[in-house]
């Protein structure tokens, strides 16, 4: 058992170790520390949004990197629900990403879709359940913001789960979240993650846009050929 503990703690001392650099000071911003993890978070971030707007399977490896470097930044600034959410990203990063390439029958890439009225019914209330799970949860752990975070990771990960199956609603949960990440992040004093974020709904704008252009043509060719 010792032995486990003492295994346990130099696992952690690694760990620490090897995340302390993206914690030091990059530079300051409206007199707050950005850190390292805020700008690479910042760069890919707006990277791999501008990826997804363009249907670009690339977008996955590019927000797998995203998700490891705002789960350093929100375990930092105690945002635990934050920090889980991008180990739940990273994995459903991976999936997706397969789902992207072979998620047709034929195993070819998927096509932009829309979900039915009772499918998008059974997502609100997916965040509504979640949201009310995750909030006495976050209360437990003195979370800094436990209902907008309960709600934020809620509406995240149904955005993501849509998002991995090319389904255009996705959209309306990315924006919804985005909407209230701005003001949450700027009390916390991460400004430059706020202007990401201000960025990104700038983006799921254009996405969904973009998408439904894209669905509209594929809805016409699929006519034409019925």
């Amino acid at each position: 058992m010792e032995g486990a503990l003492s295994m346990g703690r130099t696992m952690i001392d690694w760990l620490v170790a090897v995340v302390a650099p993206l914690n030091a000071v990059a530079f300051t911003m409206w007199g707050d520390p950005v850190s390292w993890a805020e700008l690479l978070g910042f760069v890919t971030g707006g990277a791999c949004v501008a990826l997804t707007v363009r249907r670009s399977v690339t977008n996955f490896p590019v927000g797998i990197a995203n998700s490891t470097f705002f789960l350093v930044l929100f375990a930092s600034a105690q945002l635990w629900a934050d920090s889980g959410l991008q180990v739940i990203y990273i994995i459903l990063g991976f999936i997706g990403w397969r789902q992207w390439l072979y998620g047709n029958t034929e195993r070819t890439p998927l096509p932009v879709r829309g979900v039915s009225r009772r499918h998008f019914m059974w997502c609100a209330a997916a965040v509504a359940i979640g949201t009310a799970a995750l909030y006495p949860l976050l209360l437990s752990v003195h979370d800094s913001a436990p209902f907008l975070d309960a709600l934020t990771t809620s509406l995240s990960l149904v955005a993501q789960w849509l998002l991995n199956g090319k389904w255009i609603e996705s959209w309306y949960f990315w924006i919804t979240a985005d909407c209230i990440y701005v003001p949450l992040y700027f009390s916390r004093g991460l400004n430059l993650t706020a202007v990401v974020y201000m960025l990104f709904l700038t983006l799921c704008v254009a996405g969904w846009r973009a998408w439904r252009r894209e669905l509209a043509v594929e809805r016409e060719t699929a006519g034409i050929a019925g």
